[in-house]
């Protein structure tokens, strides 16, 4: 039985943003709303453009239901052709992957997004004529490779006005300048260099125009292999202590050539390591951390878990959660990232110590420790610009290969690997353990990772620098004139308006007091951490937790490899980053000093709020974290009107802020997931039947099922 509503009357368009074109539509489609088992449905047209896929109702038509938080490039029903993860066909009951040519066309259809939203269209009531077209439409622009100069992001940028407003306090480490001033606040100039020998990119194309390395380094050592083998500098410490990265030489087979590999390797490594002054530790990722298709293959398993047919599908496999969720492997490999970074957070805060991390590329793995340790170290990347800065400098200039690792063309999915979700779920960590810490929220880290799959932005849909600069020109367009003017992720009023924008900013976020100034120089060299740490070496920890001793094979496997060699530098103590791990956590937080993510144990969490924020069994109503915010929003609006009355003066700036606030006043009926699950969804648990119990008792690994999408529930929370 479907319960739809009665079809309108009037026609809706849809909503094209410039150049998008309408490619293919279906009348009488029904959208099932799985909330509570029943077939549910809502009429209306399905619609497929260069952009998106959109589901068009009476209620789009309409602006009476309209979300608090909106994103005004993408709405509730649509789906950009970037988002779409997966398609399958219903036949006869059957669930049925769709690619490539179809010789049947199905009677449902299954969309699964890469926000993990799940969408269910039924086409039994539509012409066979448009099912045709709609299905095969959607299949083709969604699934099948295509041209980089296909990507909807150069129909945009050719059609849109460009009238940001280009107050956007990013810096974008496109200049010369943007690098010397971010060696002067780290005060890394002493003994880095910004370097211009890639002008015209003419050391390499994966190379940005402008990079920082050490002073003795000369031009011709950078000319000599492309620029591998070269340290580039990534931040430095209070304390001069410097993080690097290095790219690695392909394995040759010539022995001559290897020879004369190492012998540039060690003469760069005798340049910048002159022990007891200058000591260098090297740390190759590749083999000390998981690889790029461990990291996929555990996300793979990982998302399924969220990605649910129905709400039968999700009370059927919460017996099971705890243990389908260790088995993806996704949340250890997590924690490892994050010890891997406290290793060299320890090597630069505690042991002076220059920390080179190796790489092949040095795009990947690199960028996940050199970011998750600055924002563990300086509480500049903490705030919103610092921190997309922070994204700008390691991975969009930095190189990482945003559109083969989204697998944006549908080229390879041997490229694919969610790298830059791994450092959001990282930092999502820190975010949730210290929240006065971070001038953003964690729906600023939820609409960023949505924001990968919205190509009207050039921030994640190119490669490199130069791919974007040649691209940028427009000269194989013939009708082009002059260059694309493409826009920034960055830049949060083209998706949001200045309601949904106060979202982002976190209002408890302990902003550093001015007299810090007057104080930097003289407290430059101790930090507050380092001065907290015994003279003495501490007893062990009797603690058993993720840091106690390897005495089995499995735990071994889990920890990973130990940090690299050293190189003439002193002998480590066997329990030091122990000892550090429980010193630093022994003492009060300073918010804006080293931040060390907890890894013990269950410290590890899912990030809630991104995962199950489309399942209404998982939300917990007029509760969560939510709910003691709108609480403290209530208080900080009494408090903000008081000051208001006392100073006489309504400023623009208090007034916006107290905007923000009203929004929340009825927390009992909003959800813990607020603000993307808005209001109370009833959902109702099914009793299981036993033959149900029996089947999952004896399934071994639900995950790997091919149509089976498992799932969990609010015992997680």
């Amino acid at each position: 039985e479907i319960h739809i509503k009665e079809p309108i009357e009037k026609e809706v368009n849809p909503h094209l943003l410039p150049g998008e074109l309408l490619l293919c539509e279906a009348s009488t489609v029904y959208k099932y709303t799985q909330e509570d088992g029943s077939s549910r449905g809502t009429y209306g047209k399905l619609v497929c453009t260069n952009f998106k896929i959109s589901f068009l109702d009476d209620d789009s038509a309409s602006d009476d239901n309209e979300p608090q938080f909106k994103n005004k490039i993408v709405g509730e029903n649509d789906i950009t052709l970037q988002c779409v993860d997966q398609i399958f066909g219903v036949y006869d009951e059957k669930k049925k992957p769709l690619t490539g040519q179809l010789r049947k066309y199905p009677e449902k259809l299954i969309i699964y997004c890469k926000d993990l939203r799940v969408f269910n269209f039924c086409l039994r009531y539509t012409k066979e004529e448009e099912v045709k077209r709609i299905v095969s439409g959607i299949v083709h622009h969604s699934q099948t490779p295509k041209l980089l100069k296909r990507l909807f992001l150069f129909s945009y940028a050719s059609a849109a006005p460009n009238n940001t407003d280009g107050r956007n306090q990013t810096v974008m480490f496109e200049t010369l300048e943007d690098w010397r001033e971010e060696l002067e606040r780290t005060k890394g100039n002493v003994k880095y260099k910004v370097v211009t020998t890639n002008e015209g990119y003419r050391v390499s194309e994966k190379l940005p125009l402008y990079f920082v390395v050490p002073i003795c380094i000369s031009e011709e050592s950078i000319l000599k292999y492309e620029g591998r083998g070269i340290p580039i500098w990534c931040w430095s410490c209070h304390n001069g202590a410097a993080l690097l990265k290095m790219s690695t030489f392909p394995k040759e087979q010539d022995d001559s050539t290897s020879q004369m590999q190492k012998a540039f390797l060690d003469g760069i490594y005798r340049t910048i390591s002159k022990p007891p002054y200058e000591l260098l530790k090297m740390d190759d990722l590749s083999s000390s951390l998981p690889s790029l298709q461990d990291i996929q293959t555990a996300y793979t398993k990982f998302k399924q878990l969220f990605l649910l047919d129905s709400s039968t599908d999700f009370w059927a496999t919460d017996v099971k959660w705890f243990s389908l969720l260790e088995s993806t492997n996704w949340l250890e490999i997590i924690r490892r990232v994050l010890k891997k970074a406290i290793e060299v957070a320890e090597c630069l805060e505690i042991q002076h110590t220059n920390v080179l991390l190796i790489e092949e590329s040095a795009t990947d793995l690199c960028c996940v420790i050199s970011s998750l340790v600055q924002v563990m170290m300086d509480s500049y990347s903490r705030t919103k610009s610092g921190f997309q800065s922070l994204i700008q400098k390691e991975w969009v200039i930095g190189g990482h290969g945003f559109l083969d690792r989204c697998n944006h063309l549908h080229k390879s999915e041997k490229e694919e690997a969610p790298v830059f979700l791994l450092l959001l779920n990282c930092v999502w960590q820190l975010v949730q353990q210290y929240p006065p810490a971070f001038e953003f929220t964690e729906t600023y880290l939820t609409v960023l990772s949505d924001s990968l799959y919205v190509p009207i932005f050039s921030t994640f849909f190119f490669n490199s620098q130069h791919q974007r600069d040649t691209n940028k020109s427009g000269e194989s367009f013939k009708t082009q004139s002059g260059p694309f003017r493409f826009l920034t992720v960055w830049d949060w009023s083209v998706q949001f308006d200045p309601k949904a924008r106060a979202f982002l900013n976190n209002p408890l976020y302990a902003e550093k007091p001015k007299p810090d100034k007057s104080q930097r120089k003289t407290a430059r060299f101790k930090h507050q951490r380092q001065l907290s740490l015994p003279l003495t070496q501490a007893k062990p920890s009797t603690k058993r937790g993720f840091f106690r001793e390897e005495t089995d094979h499995l735990i071994k496997n889990i920890l990973g490899k130990r940090i690299g060699k050293f190189i003439n530098s002193s002998d480590e103590p066997p329990n030091s980053l122990r000892e550090f791990y429980d010193s630093w956590h022994s003492k009060p937080v300073d918010y804006h000093g080293l931040l060390l993510p907890r890894i013990d144990g269950p410290e590890i969490k899912v990030w809630a709020q991104r995962y199950l924020r489309w399942i209404p069994e998982a939300q917990l109503h007029g509760g969560g974290t939510i709910a003691t915010a709108a609480k403290i929003l209530d208080l900080m609006e009494e408090v903000q009107s008081l000051q208001v009355k006392m100073d006489e003066e309504h400023s623009q700036a208090v007034s916006g802020d107290v905007h923000s606030v009203p929004m929340l006043r009825n927390s009992a009926r909003l959800s813990s997931l607020f603000p993307f699950a808005l209001l109370q969804r009833q959902s109702v648990k099914p009793a299981l039947p036993t033959s149900t119990w029996k089947d999952l008792e004896g399934e071994d690994d639900l995950v790997k099922r091919d149509d089976e999408f498992v799932d969990l529930s609010g015992d997680m929370l």
